[in-house]
């Protein structure tokens, strides 16, 4: 691992610096659930305060036995109330370490559900650039990972701190009456393993953060293995062993980074922990020598040394929850790092142009995708009426898609701009403009949903609603093999849950088509190849009903298949971004450019 340059920082302030979450994962473990908040806060205080009450009682007990055994007339009563009172502390000690437990858990899941829900929620602001990214694919990876769980283990970690500062402080006030330096040994004989955690835990973040890449390339390793959609190429092409290995050495490679730290955690873990059993056993000698000396009773001696035992555990416990809450913190930067993303505001609030006999317009469109060094589409122009149909052919890559996407706002032009009823997209509300447009991609959606909700999918509006979903799917060329289905519309697709059915390639375009007939007030309809898997008499069916549904809408169409869009009114070739060509079917057959070349590499193979 590339080693990152070290700035001439104190690990100290590294470490209060990076403590600027931790306000931020309170207040979002308050709001989840203030009851469960505060009862975790009252059991805390509770266990916290408790055990120095039972050392305490533990020495008054030993105290007790020792007056007992010397009187002529034993107070045994006494004695025994004292064990009975420590026995009642005992169970409220161990009552209110279930009752954190069980305030834990059902945070945890709270917690868990709560970020959960706002990564995703995020994900739904997010432009289409940035999952397109890489970077912030490993952004999204790291927060999905880590911080669903981070924000509890903080606070449980900030809970335990004040749990054992209390009890630690506890324990101080009793062992000031044996010696003010007890204490101070108490707690510099842990600070030595407290800073070697904190160096280990910064380098295991930056560990994580370093090799996101190769996880994610581990699990999507496992999706092409272990998925329907991939089995069968890895089993056709017998890329199994190679992926499988892929897979290993990914882990070999993670495996020797993460074993190489490990090692050195522990061992100067252990070398450093020596310090603090050195220090126990130290005070053990001096407790022991005082008692010996009369200095003090058995009964303090007991309690002294279960005070400097506890105490140290507490000691250590804190030193180690200071040093995972730094830990929580570097992971809990990733969820606050990309819940920040900055997102760019979305002007437009029209939801009507002043124009609309203009139709739909690109007026000198340029866009370039982040990152390229060549234009993905360079001044494009060209305008739809009402009523009217274009068709966009091209070699795959030449931009038709993109176009697409920058009509339905997926993307914004980098030069120039595009209007509809003579309106800028910009200031168009944008869910107001995809209402209006009804697009099949041809890389569409196969969700693993019902049949109905795969086609309602199509308009969110009316998802449910099954008499859309039937006229839709007529629409679409779908409903004849739907109503073959046994439970028809209500037929589970997919092979991910039990019971359902997989379609095949042109199955799936006529749902997808029929997805996109669900929007009938849309007047912008859109086919990125839409047959591409369809039999040449399904795909002159689907034409027929396209064109008999489009009526008085704007109509664009994009194939490779020169039958379906001979029959638009304009057609534009577009190559590497730019428009070649454009007029009617017959009007490029009489310039022999482009189009005609293409055309007739197409007819002679059907001759």
């Amino acid at each position: 691992m590339p080693e990152e340059p070290q700035k001439p920082v104190s690990l100290l302030s590294r470490s209060l610096g990076v403590f600027g979450y931790s306000s931020r994962a309170l207040e979002l473990v308050w709001t989840t659930s203030r009851p469960l908040t505060i009862t975790l806060a009252l059991l805390t205080l509770v266990a916290g305060v408790l055990p120095a009450a039972i050392a305490y009682i533990g020495q008054l007990i030993v105290d007790g036995v020792v007056e007992a055994t010397r009187a002529a007339n034993p107070d045994t009563r006494g004695v025994l109330n004292l064990v009975f009172l420590e026995a009642l502390v005992v169970i409220a000690v161990a009552a209110a370490q279930r009752g954190i437990s069980a305030s834990q858990s059902l945070l945890r899941a709270l917690l868990g559900q709560r970020v959960n829900v706002m990564i995703l929620e995020k994900a739904m602001t997010l432009e289409l650039t940035h999952f397109e990214d890489s970077e912030f694919y490993d952004k999204l990876t790291q927060a999905r990972r880590e911080a669903s769980s981070r924000p509890l283990s903080l606070v449980t970690r900030t809970f335990g701190l004040v749990q054992n500062a209390i009890s630690l402080t506890s324990y101080a006030v009793l062992l000031v009456a044996f010696s003010p330096w007890a204490v101070v040994i108490l707690v510099g004989a842990g600070l030595p393993s407290f800073f070697a955690e904190a160096k280990f835990s910064g380098d295991a973040f930056r560990l994580f953060r370093w090799r996101s890449p190769d996880t994610r390339m581990q699990m999507y390793l496992e999706t092409v293995i272990a998925r329907e959609d991939g089995v069968k190429e890895v089993k056709l092409f017998q890329l199994g062993p190679r992926l499988l290995q892929r897979y290993r050495d990914i882990f070999k490679k993670l495996f020797v980074e993460d074993r190489q730290l490990t090692l050195r955690r522990d061992t100067w873990g252990f070398i450093l922990g020596l310090l603090s059993t050195a220090a126990l056993y130290a005070a053990y000698a001096w407790i022991v020598v005082t008692t010996i000396s009369g200095a003090i009773t058995l009964g303090a001696m007991t309690m002294y040394l279960v005070l400097f035992r506890q105490g140290q555990s507490a000691v250590a416990a804190i030193l180690t929850a200071i040093s995972g809450m730094y830990e929580d913190n570097l992971y809990l930067s990733n969820l606050y790092e990309y819940l920040e993303q900055p997102v760019p505001a979305r002007r437009g609030a029209s939801v009507r142009g002043p124009e609309p006999d203009r139709g739909l317009e690109f007026q000198n469109v340029s866009f370039n995708y982040p990152g390229a060094n060549k234009k993905a589409l360079n001044n494009i122009s060209l305008q739809i009426r009402p009523g009217e149909s274009l068709a966009l052919v091209g070699e795959n890559g030449s931009g038709k898609t993109t176009l697409i996407k920058l009509l339905t706002r997926l993307y914004d032009p980098t030069e120039g701009r595009i209007l509809l009823d003579g309106l800028d997209l910009q200031e168009w509300d944008v869910e107001t403009l995809r209402q209006r447009i009804g697009v099949i991609f041809q890389d569409f959606g196969r969700y693993q949903f019902s049949v109905g909700e795969n086609i309602g999918a199509g308009d969110v509006r009316h998802i449910e609603d099954s008499e859309r979903w039937e006229k839709a799917a007529t629409t679409g060329m779908a409903a004849p093999f739907i109503d073959d289905m046994p439970e028809g519309y209500e037929t589970q697709l997919g092979r991910w849950f039990k019971g359902g059915r997989e379609l095949s390639g042109g199955q799936w375009q006529k749902i997808a088509l029929s997805r996109a007939f669900m929007r009938s007030d849309a007047d912008i309809l859109v086919l990125d190849e839409p047959t591409a898997a369809m039999d040449a008499s399904s795909e002159a069916a689907v034409f027929d009903h396209f064109r008999e549904a489009s009526g008085n809408k704007m109509t664009i169409l994009i194939s490779h298949r020169f039958s379906t869009v001979r029959a638009a009114a304009q057609i534009i070739v577009i190559h590497q971004g730019e428009i070649l060509e454009r007029g009617n079917h017959e009007s490029l057959l009489a310039d022999d450019g482009q189009y005609a070349h293409l055309f007739k590499l197409q007819a002679r193979g059907y001759q």
